[in-house]
């Protein structure tokens, strides 16, 4: 996934522990990223399905779930901030404005890029790659569908319903703050009261999942619809309020709690190594664990750590890979098909899993980074 990083929520600090914890947030974009690279390895080798150990590899698809958690807590927060010191709501205007130019430029450009590749390469059934395909991956709007998978999936852009989901989220956002601190708080602080609504907010999520596992009732696309995914944005948003209200996180008690977790998503109880389980109860589980994972891995971040979590994450390195990460996300497929076949020379479903994460990463993180200084956001 997002995945994007979300730039105006950073500006405008003064003080030198917030500065250092927008540092480490940027920083576990980096982890997100890498997660997100590992489990396509995972599933290109074919390891996804070695018994546990395929589906720790599999389950590294939590980097998404980073992301949507990352996206909720900085999009949300100056809308909470605003509230709490009683000033007016951020322009919807400029935070659309925002959005759109750190997102599109990148994603146009390896949207075009993988289609001029893929016209000169077979790699597979390709049923996107047409024009209306291109058309609907460049509106993101290829999900919504009936027929997704048969219809617009392309090849080295599969990882694209989350951005598909990320996008739909900004959309809902502003909707969303309204409804909560204008509708249900009366625009006064009401903290718990907020925690409350967004609590509510989130059992869309199982809700939508149980609409989904219920039959024909919605297309086949809804799957990978907001619906399904915005109990992870909304665990970002309760961080934010948490925040507000001077609640405190540590590394050292959520991390081991993040990890217990993943252990226990890597089991068969949440379903298969797929990016939707096959049954209601699975998805249930799914969905859960990972809003607490992802939850556990930002919380510190979030909630004022300073620990050796938070220098970590804060360091140039993870910094620098974090800058970049959206980018890493975006050409990593295409470069992970070219890395299996022209470099180690493997057919899909073979070879080794860590050589191929490896190999991408460091094909990936110069063309990201050239990627990020041609589009980059100037200001």
């Amino acid at each position: 996934m997002t995945l994007p990083q979300a730039a105006p929520a950073q500006g405008g600090l003064e003080q030198v522990a917030v500065v250092d914890r927008v540092a480490s947030l940027t920083g576990v974009r980096a982890v997100a990223a890498i997660l997100v690279v590992g489990t396509h390895a995972a599933y290109t080798t074919g390891k996804y399905t070695h018994g546990y150990a395929g589906l720790l590899g599999s389950r590294m698809e939590i980097g998404v779930p980073i992301f949507f958690v990352l996206s909720g807590f900085l999009l949300f927060r100056p809308w909470v901030r605003a509230t709490m010191l009683g000033r007016p709501a951020p322009s919807v205007r400029r935070y659309a404005w925002h959005r759109v130019r750190r997102i599109m430029p990148a994603y146009v450009v390896t949207v075009l890029a993988a289609y001029l590749i893929y016209h000169f390469r077979t790699a597979g059934p390709n049923p996107g790659h047409n024009w209306i395909g291109l058309l609907r991956n460049l509106t993101l709007t290829q999900i919504y569908t009936d027929n997704y998978m048969s219809g617009y999936l392309h090849q080295g852009l599969t990882q694209m319903w989350s951005l598909a989901v990320e996008v739909a989220f900004y959309v809902v956002l502003p909707l969303l703050a309204y409804v909560m601190l204008v509708g249900l708080c009366r625009r006064q602080w009401r903290p718990v009261l907020l925690l409350a609504g967004l609590a509510a907010a989130a059992a869309i999520t199982p809700i939508w999942l149980t609409l989904v596992h219920s039959g024909d009732i919605l297309p086949d696309g809804a799957r990978l619809w907001l619906p399904g995914y915005l109990a992870w944005f909304v665990a970002g948003m309760v961080l934010a309020v948490l925040q507000a209200m001077g609640v405190r996180c540590y590394g050292f008690v959520a991390i081991p709690l993040a990890l217990i977790c993943y252990l226990i998503a890597s089991t068969p109880i949440a379903g298969e190594p797929t990016t939707s389980p096959a049954k209601l109860s699975e998805a249930l589980v799914k969905a859960a664990f990972y809003a607490a994972i992802a939850a556990l891995v930002v919380a510190p971040l979030a909630l004022g750590d300073q620990g050796w979590y938070a220098r970590l994450l804060a360091s140039r390195p993870m910094v620098w890979l974090g800058e970049i990460s959206y980018e890493i996300f975006l050409v990593h497929l295409v470069l992970m098909e070219l890395v299996m076949v022209e470099v180690l020379r493997t057919p899909v479903y073979t070879g080794s899993m860590s050589a191929l994460f490896v190999l991408t990463m460091a094909v990936s993180i110069p063309v990201s980074w050239l990627l990020h200084r041609l589009t980059r956001v100037r200001t």
